[in-house]
């Protein structure tokens, strides 16, 4: 019997590079190893809040892939649902570090890793079913149709189990054969998510609609609950399906240090917040606290706070 988990998400890790000076990537000397990934940023924010977290994913038998496997364990975040996989590689990136706000540069290294190999053979029901919560993201949805299949089957199954499910889009378009394909793929994972968090820019080209409330309810009448809207510099906006809406400001940054992982720091605020049973409004402003306090060190999830830490 598997512990009783509060929340299980799916996603590739990679090892990640960041330089420690400015400039063009081809001409930096110095890096700092981190880890990287979408899903396992929002693990690694829900872990250091207290809840019980399991990282479903496959790393290579390499050294960055022990070196996931190291950064899982120190952060508690259970990893019976990670695969060591002899046959195929750990991804990684490199990342440039900028001083004025802008997104940084990243190029990726992660075609053919062991992470795009992730199938429905990654599917263990127990383990799936000792969670209340699941956790997708659009990244390891886009990185092969078998991931893609994992997920879909994943959310279908949980969903008919009554667990709640949340879903970032997370837009990587150079993923994908075709903007075509990712539309439609996407938006049949959000449909079956009970909280849908697209970024404003995400939901238009998602949707097809100009507005936040046309692109929430595009979402509301497909049987989502709630639909929360990333809007930059203005915070976000929420709408449910009973009708409750509304706009939470953000939290201003004096210095934004690094964007990456904002977003996965908003989902970790909302999700940790509704989990804990507060209301969305409540949700939504400890979204944009965390997302706050993410741009503001270097790397991914170096700036996700502990409970502590929140609290103060």
């Amino acid at each position: 019997m598997h512990k009783t988990l509060d929340v299980i998400t799916i996603g590739e890790a990679m090892a990640m590079f960041v330089a420690t000076e400015t400039g063009e990537l081809s001409a930096v000397e110095h890096f700092i190893k981190r880890v990287a990934g979408a899903e396992l940023n929002v693990a690694t924010g829900l872990a250091r809040l207290g809840l019980n977290v399991g990282w479903v994913s496959r790393v290579g038998d390499d050294s960055f892939g022990h070196f996931v496997l190291d950064s899982l364990k120190k952060e508690g975040i259970d990893a019976a649902g990670v695969t060591l996989d002899a046959r195929f590689p750990t991804g990684f990136q490199l990342k440039s570090k900028v001083e004025n706000g802008t997104d940084p540069i990243v190029e990726y290294f992660r075609k053919g890793s062991a992470a795009s190999h992730l199938s429905v053979t990654d599917y263990h029901a127990d383990y799936f079913a000792s969670a209340r919560h699941l956790h997708l993201s659009g990244v390891a949805a886009a990185l092969s149709a078998s991931s893609y299949e994992l997920l879909d089957h994943a959310a279908a199954t949980l969903k008919a189990q009554g667990k709640t499910i949340s879903f970032d889009p997370n837009l990587r378009p150079v993923l994908w054969k075709s903007e075509e394909e990712m539309v439609e793929k996407l938006n049949r994972l959000a449909f079956r998510a009970d909280w849908v968090l697209p970024g404003l820019k995400e939901g238009m080209i998602l949707t097809g609609e100009s507005t936040p409330e046309g692109i929430a309810d595009f979402y509301l009448n497909k049987g989502v609950k709630a639909v929360v809207l990333k809007t930059g510099a203005d915070g976000a906006w929420f709408k449910t399906a009973n009708g409750e809406q509304g706009a939470v400001a953000a939290v201003k940054v004096e210095n934004v240090v690094d964007t990456v992982g904002a977003g996965d720091g908003f989902a970790v605020g909302v999700i940790s917040a509704l989990l804990e049973g507060k209301t969305l409004p409540q949700a939504v402003a400890r979204g944009n606290k965390i997302g706050s306090l993410a741009i503001q060190a270097q790397g991914d999830s170096e700036g996700l706070p502990t409970r502590a830490e929140l609290n103060e």
